[in-house]
């Protein structure tokens, strides 16, 4: 059960990171490639939060892996794929940090008591996904795509 709670979340929230990288990199939106990739990379990631390494670095991994995807299925070049990334990490980050904090301080929740319910806490974090989403939607609307950035 709690092995699916993950992919409950992280599926959203990786395809919505993946599409806000891809709108700032002025690339259309492939709503099914982008769900694929999404969900190719919450089983990666799933694997390499459960292995026995040092918390963060399924975080580093995630950015890499994300990298590689952009700049071997787009014709955007690493530097920029990288950049993107990163910038997609950091507000998903922001977001994270933000509506968590919120929670608990409106509710008076102590986190510890939280944490120990998995769904609840699963379900704390759709918001920061479907915000992501929302932004990758809207991004097209400052940031026109380019056609023919895809390679396939």
């Amino acid at each position: 059960m709690i092995k699916l709670l993950f992919f409950f979340q992280a599926i959203p929230e990786l395809t919505g990171m993946i599409a806000l990288s891809l709108a700032l990199a002025e690339v259309p939106l492939r709503w099914g490639r982008t769900l694929a990739a999404g969900t190719i990379l919450a089983v990666i990631i799933f694997f390499i939060r459960s292995l026995p390494l040092p918390f963060g670095l399924h975080t580093i991994s995630l950015v890499l892996l994300t990298v590689i995807f952009i700049t071997n299925f787009t014709h955007i070049p690493p530097t920029q794929s990288f950049m993107v990334v990163l910038i997609s990490t950091i507000i998903l980050g922001f977001l994270e940090l933000v509506i968590h904090r919120s929670f608990f301080f409106l509710t008076k929740i102590e986190p510890s008591h939280f944490v120990s319910n998995t769904l609840l806490w699963t379900m704390l974090g759709l918001p920061q996904a479907i915000i992501m989403i929302f932004l990758a939607l809207i991004t097209p609307r400052f940031k026109k795509p380019v056609q023919g950035s895809w390679k396939l």
